[in-house]
This record gives structure tokens, C-alpha cells and sequence, in this order.
């Protein structure tokens, strides 16, 4: 054997070759920093408690030969059960089977294996398998299940009521403690999800695997209806990014967020919120004039920082593209009828040319819109943001004073080594934080009885405290440290207090909007159907 580069080995005088037997070592608990990987992308070896197989940090392929079909074939302990999207053509107490046509399918179809947590919702034609491994049994499949299930079936109404697919796999892995990685998230497959998330109380833990789930589901459609050949036939040893991301991840994010209240999950109000994050954080940490085009192809080098900005301009992009066309079609056709009609056009087995969609997508809907990509995904103009939400009766202010209930003024930042918010800097601190007594380095744990967490403090600070009447009782416990190191719980008391503060990218339905922005505005929000 010649090892030729990370990816590839050279197996010499090959017409002697039987068979090939190697041993494979983790990424979750590796010691070489060069080989941690994300961990939704990685691989667990865990022995008589968990395996995560992310196939392709097992199994390789001949060159030449990527399109054969394959046989997995896995021996497992007794009582493990293989969570997977795949269906097993054979299965014993000790080995299952699967056959898949090419590796690339193989590569696209993780599997969990360990003593089973696992729940099933069927949607119409269509199985859903959700699998929790917690180590310390605190996490539990059903109660995810249920609170996924009413945005699953939500997505199914919103794609026509079928989904394209038959079986479904939402992989949990539950860690007790931060992975190498330091991240948490999830990663998508065509037909399943792997997430590695903390853990944290039954309720916001599966209000988090809900907000996740409704961007991962919606990769059914794309990319696997909808994709280019770099995807479709990809490269793993030399890969070609597609410079269709604001497609395959933008327009996934904006449809995970147009789907709740196109379906009437959340409140107008809600969803500009939603939409006033995205542009907030487009515009804080991203470059707003680089061509999304050009970023997306040189996403793995080049342009790698800036791949954040899928997940907020990229749905940017969804919105004004999908306003404009509710627009040009006097409501009756917006973004969603466009993905189904490309998943018609093009499906799983084929594949289009990345310079050719723009073209195509032109051809199916209006010349105006080959005119937008033009000036906005290819070129550096920013979006039009204030003339979209115009057009469907939203105020939109890039600057705004308002009066709001103070949480401090302090600036907060992440504590890596405890997981949680702590307060940074307190030298812009108003009023309110000074006098309440937040010192830098206070680790925020509580507001008024509720644990703060990275993940809701967003909604902490914007709906439970701005909810509170001016002069009412609000309690903040915060971890501080003594003269000798220890982290205490400490409380601190004060009033609601009111102050004035400028704000960015304001959005607000107008109570005074037209009645021609009224109907395009209940045609975008699913208020009349088409």
C-alpha cells in the first residue's frame, strides 16, 4: 500500500487483491487537532454505548468505479438497533444489511447505532424517524417527536401536501459535554439529519431541535430534487462548489422561516422579527457587496468566512425573490410554486448547469427576474430591502429611536468555558445596568426565574422583558466570581425601567398600507391561497 495524499491510498500489484481490512479510528474523542471535525460530520466509536457512522469515514471506493452499487453489511451488539433513513434488505439480532446503487448514496446515508430511543411519525405516505442517544437518558425521543410534528406537517401542506420522499431519519446525539469541534448545530443529508446538540431542559431542547428540524427537512427539496452537476456527480477528493448557495441553503432558510407563518404557526409580528434578524446580522458581519455568486464558489477557500451569510442574506434573497414574484403574478405564484415547478423540471436524477438556472428559472417565471439575479445575486448591489417590504405594507427603518425596558445596556458576550452569556463590557452600561450592579464577567443564569441560555436569550431581552410594565420587579441571578476563584450565584434586583435606545433595521406591519399591498401582502402570508 502507497499512501498518496489524506484522502487516497495506492494498493499496488492490485491483481493479487482478495479483500482489503483496515481499522478506523474516531474524530469525537481524537487527540490530533487536524483531525477534529464538526461533529454532525464526524464519526463516534463508543463501544457498547454508541456508533455514529458518518459512511464516508469508513468507506471509500475504487477510482473509477463511484457509480457501482454497494453492500454494508454491519455487525452490531445485541440490543443495538441502526438508525438510519436507509432501509436494511436484510436484518438479524447481529447484522443488518443494506444495498445502495453508487457511493455517492452511500456517502449521503449516516447511521446511529445504540440501545434504541426512537419515536415514528407518519406523514401521509411518508415515515419520520426521530433517534435520541443521552448518555444520561435526559433527553428523550417522544417529546421531540411531538413538538417536530406540527412543522413537518405544516412543511407537507406547503409543498402540496406530499413530501418527495418515503423515509426520513432526525439522528440526535446528546453529549454530556462541548465536542472537540467546540460547536454545536446539525448537517443535513437528502434523506435525514444528524444533530449534535447540549443538553438542556425538555422544552427548549425540543423547541431547538424544532428550529433546526424546519431548515434541515426542507433540504428534501433541495438539494435533492434540485441541485447542479458539481452536487450531483460531487468530488470528493477535488471538490467544485456550486455557486448556487443562496439556492440550496438561502432559500431552504427562508422557506424554514416563511413556512410557520405561512401556515399560521407564528404571527406576522413574529416573522419580521425573524426577518429583521437575518438582516441584522447580514449587515454586522458579512461583506454586503461581494457577488453571493462569486462567494458561493469560493466557499471552500477563498471567500470561507463569509459562508455564514447563506443562512441571512441567503434568505434575504429568498424573500425579495419571492415578494417580486407574488408581485408579477398579481399574487398567484411566489417562491414556493417556484421550487416545486424546478423539481419538476429537473428531480433527483438530473442535474442542471450552474451557468444555465438563472436562464431557466427566467424562462419558467419572468424576464424581470433574470434581471434580479443579475443585479443582486451576481452582482454587488444590495437588496432592496425597503422596496420589498413597501410592497406588502411593511415599514422598514435601517435607524429607529424606541422606547424599550432596559436590560442593561452592558455588552454581552460567550463564556467557552461554561456555555453561557456573560456580561463583557460595562463601560456603555446605562442607568438601569449600574444600578442593578452587572459587573464584567458576570455569567448571566437567570431572568425572573427562567434560565438564559445562548439560545433564548435572543427572546429573553426582545419579547419577556419587553413585555414588563415599567416599575415591575425584575431579578437577574448571575455566576460571579469570589476572591478565590469560585463561581456564586449572586441575585440582583430592580424595577422595569424604561429607556430610549436606536435600533436597527426596524420592521412594522403599516397600519395604513393600501389595499393593493394588503392583497399581495395575504397572498405572501398564505392568507389567500394560490
Amino acid at each position: 500500500m502507497e499512501k498518496m495524499d489524506v484522502n487516497r491510498w495506492k494498493i499496488l500489484d492490485a491483481t493479487r487483491l482478495d479483500k482489503i481490512t483496515y481499522w478506523v479510528d474516531d474524530s469525537f474523542d481524537t487527540p490530533k487537532r487536524e483531525d477534529v471535525l464538526f461533529e454532525p460530520g464526524g464519526t463516534n466509536i463508543e463501544e457498547g454505548e454508541n456508533f455514529l457512522l458518518n459512511t464516508f469515514g469508513f468507506v471509500g471506493y475504487f477510482g473509477g468505479m463511484k457509480q457501482l452499487p454497494y453492500q454494508l453489511n454491519i455487525t452490531k451488539p445485541k440490543g443495538f438497533y441502526g438508525s438510519t433513513p436507509l432501509k436494511a434488505t436484510a436484518t438479524t439480532d447481529s447484522l443488518d444489511t443494506y444495498e445502495l446503487p453508487n457511493y455517492v448514496d452511500l456517502a449521503d446515508s449516516p447511521l446511529m447505532y445504540n440501545r434504541p430511543d426512537t419515536t415514528v411519525l407518519n406523514l401521509g405516505e411518508t415515515e419520520v424517524l426521530v433517534s435520541v442517544y443521552s448518555p444520561s437518558g435526559r433527553v428523550t425521543s417522544q417529546p421531540i417527536a411531538a413538538n417536530v410534528k406540527s412543522i413537518l406537517e405544516a412543511q407537507r401542506s406547503y409543498l402540496g401536501g406530499t413530501l418527495p420522499v418515503d423515509k426520513y431519519a432526525f439522528l440526535i446525539y446528546v453529549p454530556e459535554r462541548v465536542g472537540k469541534s467546540g460547536s454545536f448545530g446539525a448537517l443535513e443529508h437528502s434523506y435525514s439529519s444528524v444533530y449534535f446538540l447540549p443538553e438542556m431542559p425538555e422544552a427548549q431542547f425540543s423547541s431547538t431541535v424544532r428550529d433546526v428540524a424546519a431548515h434541515e427537512f426542507f433540504h428534501i427539496v433541495t438539494p435533492l430534487n434540485i441541485h447542479s452537476e458539481e452536487i450531483g456527480n460531487f468530488d470528493f477528493i477535488n471538490p467544485k462548489m456550486s455557486k448556487h448557495l443562496w439556492l440550496y441553503e438561502g432559500v431552504t432558510e427562508y422557506f424554514a422561516s416563511h413556512v410557520q407563518a405561512y401556515e399560521s404557526l407564528y404571527d406576522t409580528d413574529t416573522f419580521l422579527e425573524k426577518l429583521r434578524e437575518y438582516i441584522l446580522t447580514s449587515k454586522a458581519y458579512y461583506n454586503d457587496t461581494l457577488p453571493f455568486t462569486q462567494m458561493s464558489a469560493g466557499v471552500l477557500d477563498k471567500y470561507e468566512k463569509e459562508y455564514g451569510n447563506v443562512y441571512q442574506k441567503g434568505a434575504l434573497i429568498g424573500l425579495v425573490l419571492d415578494v417580486k414574484l407574488r408581485e408579477l403574478s398579481q399574487g398567484k405564484y411566489g417562491l414556493r410554486n417556484l421550487m416545486l415547478d424546478l423539481s419538476k423540471t429537473y428531480g433527483k436524477q438530473n442535474a442542471f448547469k450552474d451557468e444555465e438556472l438563472f436562464d431557466k428559472i427566467a424562462e419558467l417565471t419572468y424576464p424581470e427576474i433574470r434581471e434580479f439575479f443579475t443585479k443582486y445575486v451576481e452582482g454587488s448591489e444590495p437588496l432592496p430591502l425597503e422596496e420589498t417590504f413597501r410592497k406588502v405594507g411593511v415599514l422598514y427603518e435601517p435607524v429607529a429611536t424606541r422606547e424599550v425596558v432596559s436590560y442593561g445596556g452592558f455588552a454581552p458576550g460567550f463564556d467557552e468555558d461554561t456555555g453561557k452569556i456573560k456580561v463583557a463590557d460595562t463601560s456603555d452600561m446605562d442607568s438601569f445596568g449600574r444600578k442593578v450592579g452587572f459587573q464584567t464577567g458576570d455569567l448571566l443564569l437567570q431572568l425572573n426565574g427562567i434560565e438564559i441560555t445562548p439560545q433564548n436569550i435572543r427572546e429573553l431581552l426582545s419579547d419577556t422583558l419587553q413585555s414588563m410594565k415599567p416599575g415591575q420587579k425584575i431579578s437577574f441571578v448571575v455566576g460571579r466570581k469570589n476572591d478565590d476563584g469560585e463561581i456564586k450565584e449572586k441575585k440582583l434586583k430592580g424595577k422595569a425601567t424604561v429607556t430610549r435606545r436606536q435600533q436597527q433595521h426596524v420592521l412594522k406591519v403599516n397600519p395604513a398600507a393600501t389595499q393593493e399591498q394588503l392583497q399581495l401582502r395575504d397572498a405572501w402570508l398564505g392568507k389567500t391561497r394560490s
